[in-house]
């Protein structure tokens, strides 16, 4: 114990011992950690149970720390050897630097891994693909979700093609009842995240263009870059009026009263617009140019499990890792929670009506991730914040898409030697 809490005497520490109990594995018993603080019922009401039906005797806790502070606490927890034996992973870098550092255990030996395509398992990979070090468990799937009341009214369907979409918003905008796009830019990562990382995929090729921009191969000033930031600078034309001064939360109250009839959408926003929203809505995909051979998606690999590797029980948490290769797993995680989506080939009956629209598109459609998350975010100036940035711009009108692509190009030759 630190002299700074013993400092604040007797009842301090006694309060600092009793709040760390909850979160020590201790033998035969299964402690998860989590950022997913939302979910705590779920998993307490419907995933442990269904696996202490099959079995009984391991007892699991789910422990969960506020999204904001979980890297840090679960790296104090892993240093001080107080975390919990299953360690819930975020993509990429920062659940990488774990199993480089020996926090992490190798999964790909685990029964049921074969169910996890390797782009399912690649949020979760060495860079050169050999280890495996967590159980891929859901992604989010970008798209735009519609306001069905809205659309009727105003007599357009839903776009089958790029052209047919921008031609429905020219037609709400000229009705004049309805904002044709509900999003601003005020928070800069919505830009990026629902707008080029959404509609981008069609122009760059989904998993051919991102990792051809890994191996230095293509560069952000190609023209499938360029054209999707060309496409992102006319959405300024259909967004709400002060879109600049517009956060995240204030786009989704404008879509869940009615007043708009398009929102750039994340999966994730299902949940939130169901217990909003007094309207019927409806989810289609980013529409590709007409004659295209193939749509792309955005089906971003979002959350994962690992096994501490300084576990007691690590034998129970296989276990328990090995239950959640199964499609019972898959089933009650993806309709537990809406626009989360297993990441297992498991065929998924989904209950939401909006969630299974997103998910069929991965029959139709091929997926692929945002291009900023593998390898690119790693150096500075950082791809994902840099791209939040330049997308805003582009919308706002302050840098051309020429430039943007020029300025995304210039941050990765900073510091990434296939951009140099």
């Amino acid at each position: 114990m630190s002299n700074k809490v013993l400092a604040k005497g007797l009842a301090g520490a006694l309060a600092a011992s009793v709040a760390l109990v909850p979160m020590m594995a201790s033998a035969g018993e299964l402690v998860i950690e989590s950022w997913r603080n939302d979910d705590i019922d779920i998993w307490n009401d419907k995933i442990i149970p269904a696996f202490n039906e099959q079995h009984p005797d391991i007892k699991v806790s789910f422990t969960p720390t506020p999204p904001t502070e979980y890297n840090a606490s679960v790296n104090a927890k892993l240093a001080g050897g107080t975390a919990g034996d299953l360690i819930t992973c975020r993509p990429f870098d920062a659940s990488l630097e774990l199993y480089k550092q020996g926090n992490l255990t190798a999964l790909d030996d685990l029964k049921g891994m074969d169910n996890f395509s390797d782009v399912a398992k690649s949020a979760w990979q060495t860079d050169d693909g050999s280890a495996t070090f967590c159980l891929p468990m859901a992604s989010v799937i970008h798209g735009f979700i519609y306001n069905k009341e809205a659309f009727e009214e105003v007599g357009v369907e839903v776009p089958q093609t790029s052209e047919e979409f921008y031609a429905a918003l020219d037609k709400i905008k000229e009705e004049g009842s309805y904002i044709p796009m509900a999003m601003g830019t005020a928070d800069q990562w919505e830009s990026a995240t629902m707008g080029f990382q959404n509609i981008g995929p069609n122009h760059w090729k989904g998993e051919a263009g991102r990792k051809a921009l890994i191996d230095g191969s293509a560069k952000f000033t190609d023209k499938p870059y360029v054209d999707t930031f060309t496409e992102l600078a006319t959405w300024k034309n259909y967004l709400p009026d002060g879109y600049e001064a517009i956060s995240y939360p204030d786009a989704q109250n404008l879509f869940t009263l009615g007043r708009a009839a398009v929102y750039p959408a994340g999966s994730w926003d299902i949940s939130l617009f169901n217990n909003q929203a007094d309207f019927a809505f409806g989810a289609f995909p980013p529409p590709a140019p007409a004659g295209s051979d193939t749509c792309y998606i955005s089906d971003h690999t979002d959350i994962a499990l690992g096994l501490n590797a300084k576990s007691d029980n690590a034998a129970e948490a296989k276990i328990f890792l090995e239950w959640m290769t199964g499609s019972e797993f898959a089933e009650l995680y993806s309709n537990a929670l809406p626009g989360f989506f297993s990441l297992s080939k498991h065929n998924v009956e989904i209950t939401d009506p909006v969630a299974n629209e997103f998910v069929s598109w991965r029959q139709e459609c091929e997926s692929t991730i945002r291009n900023s998350y593998q390898i690119l975010s790693r150096g500075a100036p950082n791809l994902e914040n840099e791209l939040w940035n330049l997308s805003a711009q582009v919308i706002n009108g302050t840098i051309s898409p020429t430039d943007a692509g020029a300025g995304a190009e210039a941050g990765l030759a900073k510091w990434y030697a296939p951009h140099q």
